[in-house]
């Protein structure tokens, strides 16, 4: 996993409330069992046709809009628990998600990928839409090391909530594995004192 610990992009704005994960990643393509190409089809069916072809209405397609965060509407990650949803944002080149509210199990899978959900109130949230629409090209700052988002160009700003122990692995890019290993000095030392 990469370490992240301060981002500044823009975003894409995706006003759209209750986006689950069967909308983020169709279930027809969860067959795979490693991460690769599930970028390719995020959001599948809001980005292209029944046919193939690029819907241009969709914001992921829209080239007025792109960045490394995506500003969603509330209650992003609802529905079934497929970490393949976190997998396919990831693979999408995605590595903030900005929301007024996250599905726990989504949080959790995003946490655990390298993705950042970052829960804002609902007024800060209309605010961070509201720059997008007048300037694209506005840039958003999340800084994971104290906790802070704001939006350039408007005097606003909010610090968001994290697990200690996942803002600990997202800082240093560890995963589960990684940070138990980053501990084994301590851990022998432990066992070594309950030896003697």
């Amino acid at each position: 996993m990469e370490a992240f610990a301060k981002l500044t992009s823009t975003a894409i704005p995706l006003e759209i409330e209750n986006i689950d994960t069967d909308q983020i990643i169709p279930a027809r393509f969860l067959k795979a069992t490693d991460k690769e190409g599930f970028g390719d089809n995020v959001f599948r069916d809001w980005r292209f046709h029944e046919d193939g072809s690029i819907n241009n209405k969709f914001i992921l397609n829209d080239t007025t809009y792109e960045g490394k965060i995506l500003v969603a509407g509330n209650n992003f990650g609802c529905g079934s628990s497929r970490e393949h949803a976190a997998w396919a944002l990831v693979g999408y080149g995605l590595k903030v998600i900005v929301s007024s509210f996250f599905a726990d199990i989504f949080k959790g899978n995003s946490l655990n990928n390298g993705l950042l959900p970052v829960q804002v109130s609902e007024g800060f949230l209309s605010e961070i839409f509201h720059a997008l629409k007048k300037d694209p090209t506005t840039k958003i700052t999340v800084d994971l090391e104290q906790q802070t988002i704001s939006v350039e160009g408007i005097s606003l700003n909010e610090s968001f909530e994290i697990d200690p122990y996942k803002k600990t692995c997202m800082l240093n890019g560890y995963d589960d594995i990684d940070y138990l290993l980053s501990k084994k000095t301590q851990i022998e030392a432990f066992e070594a004192q309950k030896l003697n």
